[in-house]
């Protein structure tokens, strides 16, 4: 992929984004911690390497290549994000980004952390 041919959201850092995700889900009665925790469920990131990426501003495409751990879990996240099917995106990067949409959706619209998180039960 050329950069001519780089979706924006790619090159925007992440930092910028985050802040939006934590509004999103404050504005709905959820805390920024709840937020934190599906971030670092999804990506493998500590708390510190996810303060970390955002004190130095990475763009999203270094964001989730630098995931320590991409939970496996992550491809039972299905349904739609900004009118599109996420489990039907192709481009792996824009897939990755739209579930991270996804679950700040459904922790947003008062969904249980457990199913958030994919856990059993």
């Amino acid at each position: 992929m050329t950069l001519a041919t780089k979706h924006r959201i790619y090159t925007t850092s992440f930092a910028s984004v985050y802040p939006l995700y934590v509004a999103k889900a404050e504005k709905k009665g959820r805390t920024r911690a709840e937020v934190d925790e599906v971030i670092l469920w999804l990506t493998g990131y500590s708390p510190a390497g996810l303060e970390a990426q955002i004190a130095v501003r990475t763009d999203f495409e270094t964001f989730f290549a630098k995931a320590p751990a991409l939970n496996p879990a992550r491809a039972e996240i299905k349904g739609v994000v900004c009118g599109v099917r996420v489990e039907e995106v192709a481009e792996p990067l824009m897939r990755e980004i739209r579930y991270l949409d996804k679950l700040i959706d459904e922790l947003a619209k008062g969904k249980a952390m457990a199913k958030i998180l994919r856990q059993p039960g």
